[in-house]
């Protein structure tokens, strides 16, 4: 490709940092994401803690000076368990939210382009699949199978992938009759290449925006989970648990096994949507640009 033609492209991409640069609750989001990732990942390096072993002699202590979030029912220090809890909540966000957009792209890029009777069977079957009620299914497989952090995995992006695979489709169906797909196809393009390397590629907007909210979707469908009993079990730590572990003993006082947990899941969803809405934005004002 000449300079030349680079060139557009470059100006383009600028324009996109340049808007979400200047996007003052997008910066906010991502300055809390990047905030929330040291303080899980970097924080228990600082801040050591024992997450495995429960102390009966240290439970439900207020905060004080060498706990600053007390302790829970089981003696656990509050601040070291959000760090660790935050850390098998994120991995689990960010593992689905990958899993969930790739297979809900090549499936929405697959339908568009093939039309006909096969997209109207792939998408019926999306259909089907938002139909049935998320938390429902969750809590029978985890009533049915022992937890793990793998099999919440597949179960979360299992649920998690329809809505990627209908933007994607929706995208696709519009971009496959443009000039471009078009001289591909004549010149004898095969079908995955043209979905691989020309489709999916140019929905790329489309597919970040939607991968930054899925992360922000699992986190809540985590929580929601363990919240309702179904989490992964302990010594596991989900910020989910640690709030249906803590409005138990809410009435008793115990104020702070519940609000920190509470107060990180609603800061990593805003984080999440407020990055998401700085993102489409951006790539909103580039598409307008060209």
């Amino acid at each position: 490709m000449s300079d030349a033609a680079r060139v557009p492209g470059r100006v383009a991409g600028n324009s996109a940092l340049r808007t979400f640069a200047g996007h003052r609750l997008g910066m906010i989001g991502l300055a809390g994401i990047v905030t929330l990732v040291i303080f899980c990942f970097l924080g228990p390096l600082l801040y050591h803690t024992d997450q495995v072993h429960a102390n009966i002699q240290l439970t439900n202590l207020p905060p004080a000076a060498g706990r600053p979030l007390g302790t829970d029912n089981n003696g656990y220090d509050i601040l070291g368990r959000l760090m660790v809890g935050g850390q098998s909540t994120l991995e689990i966000g960010f593992a689905v939210a990958i899993l969930a957009t790739i297979f809900g792209v090549v499936w929405g890029a697959v339908a568009g382009y093939t039309g006909g009777l096969a997209d109207a069977v792939m998408m019926r079957i999306v259909d089907i699949g938002l139909a049935i009620p998320a938390i429902f299914l969750l809590i029978y497989l985890s009533s049915v199978f022992r937890p793990t952090i793998l099999l919440v995995i597949g179960v979360l992006s299992v649920l998690s992938w329809l809505g990627p695979a209908r933007l994607v489709r929706g995208e696709t169906l519009s971009l496959r009759t443009r000039e471009f797909i078009e001289a591909v196809r004549m010149m004898g393009g095969r079908r995955t290449r043209i979905v691989v390397r020309h489709l999916i590629p140019n929905t790329l907007g489309t597919i970040v925006v939607s991968a930054t909210f899925q992360v922000a979707d699992a986190i809540i469908l985590l929580a929601t989970l363990s919240f309702l009993g179904f989490g992964l079990p302990p010594p596991t730590a989900t910020w989910g648990g640690m709030l249906s572990q803590g409005t138990t003993y809410l009435l008793d006082g115990y104020w702070w096994e519940v609000y920190p947990a509470g107060f990180v899941i609603t800061l990593t969803v805003i984080a999440f949507n407020l990055l998401g809405d700085a993102i489409r934005d951006s790539l909103d004002t580039r598409l307008r640009q060209r």
